[in-house]
């Protein structure tokens, strides 16, 4: 297992646009936006700027955004496959990208108008309907029913009911966390507007077992990060976020979203393989991470992952959520931004930029105990992405 890059380059800038219902602009410039914001945040102009890591889903090219900004020349651009499982990735591509030398100043972005334009859980987009490799999986669901994420996450949920006695208020649990905490976030969609468990409890079904409040938001908006070694991090205004670990995985008999040929489809090996990279990467394990941004498109899968990292044993994160270790004086607060449920659905990329935050110091829902360690996770169950996020030793 190679460590090269950990520790060797980190998150110095951050920026975002409003997360809105409808922009009322183009992708384009949410993309510009968040890019300069998160350059401005950094104090790097636009002309170092000579690397970009972003999504094959992303609609804002590279050299679109080069040319709109004036950047003159780029020497590294990357893209990662996999929707949400990959939010991680292009962290991983910018910091093996810095360390190595192939670029200095590596910027990852991810723009949309996920709502007011192409809405993720409406249904497959036209793409899916091509006859190709990349689509087939769909070929295999669609025709029963499973035409959306909510629907094809719901079989995982239920499996996991079943098999470990978790139940819908266990999930809703995640929720209302998140919730309040987006509540006190003025940037987060529903600022203000916390829910109780009985409100979760209430919400209609969208796919049983999953609930309204189960699922993510639809958002418009951006988000960017800049990424630059460790060393130049040292001289820039603001306490750097050190990439101590960065990972990927792809699991067996992988599937997008519904891989249900395996022997058990209610685990997601995935996580585990990169759970695995991050620990031996960083030198230390679960038990080190202070905090932790989960990906919560739907609320069962921030208790898979809980299990997968290690934080609790499998089919014990609901006794490990009723504890409290997830609240702000927790043993592992999370999602202090309102995640995706609470402040808004960019892909996990506003995940990692609370991240930094809490590393920074600066969340608004900060906690009291130091925060030397974010764990950062991508979605799932798709190939797989995480993080590590450090104080600057």
């Amino acid at each position: 297992m190679t460590r090269s890059f950990s520790g060797q380059a980190a998150i110095v800038g951050i920026g975002a646009t409003e997360f809105s219902k409808n922009s009322g602009r183009s992708e384009w410039r949410l993309a510009c936006e968040s890019v300069l914001a998160a350059l401005e945040d950094a104090q790097i102009g636009v002309e170092e700027v000579d690397g970009f890591a972003l999504f094959t889903m992303e609609t804002n090219p590279e050299i679109a955004v080069a040319r709109a900004l004036g950047i003159p020349q780029l020497k590294f651009f990357s893209r990662i496959p996999h929707g949400g499982g990959g939010a991680c990735a292009p962290i991983q591509q910018a910091a093996l990208a810095v360390s190595s030398g192939v670029a200095d100043v590596v910027v990852v972005y991810r723009a949309f108008n996920e709502r007011s334009g192409h809405r993720f859980g409406a249904g497959p987009p036209p793409f899916a309907y091509v006859h190709n490799t990349d689509q087939e999986y769909r070929n295999w669901i669609n025709p029963y029913g499973l035409m959306t994420p909510a629907q094809q996450e719901s079989f995982l949920a239920r499996r996991y009911m079943h098999r470990y006695g978790a139940t819908s208020a266990d999930f809703g649990q995640i929720s209302v966390l998140s919730r309040k905490h987006a509540a006190t976030n003025p940037k987060a969609w529903f600022y203000e507007r916390p829910i109780t468990l009985e409100d979760h409890q209430n919400s209609k079904w969208i796919a049983e077992p999953l609930r309204l409040l189960d699922c993510c938001q639809e958002s418009d908006g951006g988000q960017a990060l800049v990424i630059v070694s460790a060393e130049r991090a040292r001289d820039l205004p603001h306490p750097p976020a050190v990439i101590t670990a960065a990972a990927q995985g792809v699991g067996p008999q992988q599937i997008s979203m519904s891989s249900y040929y395996r022997n058990e489809i209610d685990r997601m090996p995935e996580v585990a393989l990169v759970a695995e990279q991050l620990w031996a990467q960083a030198g230390f394990g679960p038990e080190q991470m202070d905090a932790a941004i989960i990906y919560d498109a739907f609320t069962p899968m921030v208790l898979l992952q809980l299990e997968e990292y290690g934080f609790c044993g499998i089919g014990e994160a609901k006794d490990f959520i009723a504890d409290g270790n997830l609240e702000l004086d927790g043993r592992l607060p999370i999602n202090t931004h309102g995640g995706q449920l609470g402040e808004g659905y960019i892909h996990g990329v506003n995940g990692i930029a609370e991240g930094v935050r809490l590393i920074r110091g600066t969340s608004v829902n900060q906690p009291a105990k130091a925060i030397n360690n974010v764990l950062v996770t991508a979605g799932s169950p798709v190939p797989h992405s995480a993080i590590v996020l450090s104080i600057d030793h």
